[in-house]
């Protein structure tokens, strides 16, 4: 898939790993005065957007957390342009809920070409290949025969097994089980076959620009978390289009309050 930056467009947001849950309303808070706000022509959220999704069903219920997040996206989709990507959290998000926001479903990975240069965009969690055990379960729950029968249970059923996972999730942090990080080789081939020259993603919560080369770049989005000490939540945004000549191909890393956006955070 590749996504032209349209004629207008003179700056782009790419966030992830939001997380949106009930236990977190600060995150939320935060997340809606954004949408809001934003001077961003698109906004691309690369992945684990909810803390989990088990199914575009759970829209059913007008006031659930889940509508009204949908509500809030829908919104900001009047005025700018939102693409959603899955993440490994939210895989089984569908065109229902894409319709209930008023975003659009993008592939992952994907290219965005904007400023004369292409974009690669991931999640990110597809090069943790050093992570065997859940690269195995990646493809395990990807495969359209799991997702098929998870999806044919009941409602109940899916919260429980995701409620489940979660706790196993959680066990695992607190024992200090440590995560693989993106493959530098495996990013690299990604950046080559797609002919990009640089790569955003999320997931790993480490935000940092890696050099891969002479030519090519990696920049990792940072995780959203009001409720943390220092609270965590940063935009990168790109500025593009004819009166953005000056800073072409330069991104910004913005911080994120529950108030709005705040200077640059962290230098590239």
């Amino acid at each position: 898939m590749e996504i032209y930056a349209l004629p207008h467009w003179q700056q782009i947001d790419f966030i992830s790993d939001l997380h949106l849950q009930v236990e977190f309303p600060h995150t939320l808070s935060a997340w809606c005065n954004y949408l809001q706000h934003t001077t961003a022509d698109a906004v691309f959220i690369l992945g684990d957007l909810f803390e989990v999704w088990v199914g575009d069903d759970v829209l059913s219920t007008p006031q659930s957390f889940e509508a009204r997040c949908a509500a809030a996206l829908h919104q900001a989709g009047k005025r700018l342009s939102i693409y959603i990507m899955h993440g490994n959290r939210d895989f089984l998000m569908g065109q229902a809920l894409m319709a209930a926001c008023n975003a659009t479903l993008i592939n992952d990975p994907c290219v965005l070409i904007a400023n004369h240069a292409r974009w690669l965009l991931t999640h990110g969690d597809a090069l943790c290949v050093d992570d065997t055990s859940y690269m195995q379960f990646r493809a395990q729950v990807r495969s359209s025969a799991w997702q098929e029968n998870f999806l044919r249970q009941s409602l109940s059923a899916r919260l429980d097994t995701a409620s489940h996972l979660r706790m196993q999730s959680e066990a695992r942090k607190h024992a200090g089980e440590k995560y693989a990080d993106a493959d530098t080789a495996t990013a690299l081939q990604w950046l080559k076959a797609h002919q990009a020259q640089h790569m955003i993603h999320g997931h790993t919560h480490q935000p940092a620009l890696h050099s891969l080369g002479d030519t090519h770049c990696r920049w990792v989005l940072s995780d959203w978390d009001l409720h943390a000490t220092p609270a965590r939540a940063e935009v990168l945004r790109m500025f593009v289009g004819k009166n953005n000549q000056a800073q072409a191909n330069r991104l910004e890393r913005l911080t994120l309050t529950q108030t709005g956006l705040n200077s640059p955070s962290l230098p590239g």
